[in-house]
């Protein structure tokens, strides 16, 4: 049917308008207003979004160069392999958060790429250098007892709580890289190992908080502070094996009393205040 001419017909200046300003409306795109109030990212920050991952990703290979120094049956490297890990680990996520990866990048789950990363470098790789530097009991029973921490972390690494909300691990946080390190400085023998491998994998299992040295925010400062002093003396530990100073061993324990002490500090806390 023909539009009718007149006032408010086709042939009006107000109605002509109108018409423009409907046709205009309705070819545009419906946007969901909280896409719309979203910054559109540049081409630079995605690379940085990308390189943060790549950082993350080198894990992996750092793993596999454990691996690899431990079948040369080089500890020492393998260890120094394994500081720079930590080193990596302890940086990326601050990275991440600075960079807004999960927004330049929302197709890529930089959460599961970490967890596929520690397990490799806190879990899998440590266990495995003690096995191959003779740091386990020998025969079928080293073998067994290399496999339990592994499972114990196969468990920790899939719970959808092992981290609180408040940032803290939640049970022991397979820290086997730090276990391999003190075992293979200081020593212990294979009896001891096992005792303390068969130990913290049950602590896995027992809800007790530890602290999240880059992300707990109490005493963050010095957290972050005591974090880097115990990196440090892990380097200088090295660079003297295989006979450390008793003094820089016993500093860098030191730092694991701290760490403990906060941790069953900050558990008592959250269970005063009535939160699981």
């Amino acid at each position: 049917m023909l539009p009718t001419r007149g006032p408010g017909g086709a042939g009006s200046p107000g109605r002509a308008r109108l018409l423009r300003s409907d046709d205009i409306s309705a070819q545009a795109p419906p946007q969901d207003p909280g896409v719309a109030d979203l910054p559109h990212p540049s081409a630079w920050l995605r690379a940085g979004a990308g390189a943060v991952h790549l950082y993350t990703a080198s894990g992996t290979a750092l793993a596999l160069l454990i691996v690899l120094a431990a079948i040369d049956g080089d500890a020492v490297r393998a260890l120094w392999l394994g500081l720079v890990a930590l080193v990596i680990d302890g940086t990326d996520g601050m990275l991440a958060r600075r960079l807004r990866v999960s927004e330049r990048l929302p197709w890529f789950d930089g959460a599961r790429l970490d967890d596929i990363v520690d397990y490799l470098t806190y879990a899998f790789a440590p266990v495995l250098l003690l096995w191959m530097d003779g740091r386990l009991p020998d025969g079928a029973a080293g073998t067994l007892l290399a496999v339990v921490p592994l499972l114990a972390s196969s468990y920790q690494f899939c719970r959808v709580d092992a981290k609180t909300d408040d940032h803290l691990f939640l049970g022991f946080p397979s820290y086997w890289n730090v276990v391999a390190f003190y075992v293979i400085v200081l020593d212990l023998d294979p009896g001891v190992t096992a005792a303390i491998l068969i130990g913290l994998s049950v602590l896995v299992f027992v809800p007790v908080g530890y602290l999240y040295p880059s992300r707990t925010t109490a005493f963050r400062r010095t957290n972050l502070a005591l974090t880097a002093v115990w990196l440090g003396l892990y380097a200088l530990i090295l660079t003297q094996m295989p006979d450390p100073s008793p003094v820089l061993v016993a500093l860098s324990l030191g730092y694991l009393a701290y760490y403990l002490a906060v941790s069953l500090a900050l558990t008592v806390r959250r269970r005063r205040a009535g939160r699981p």
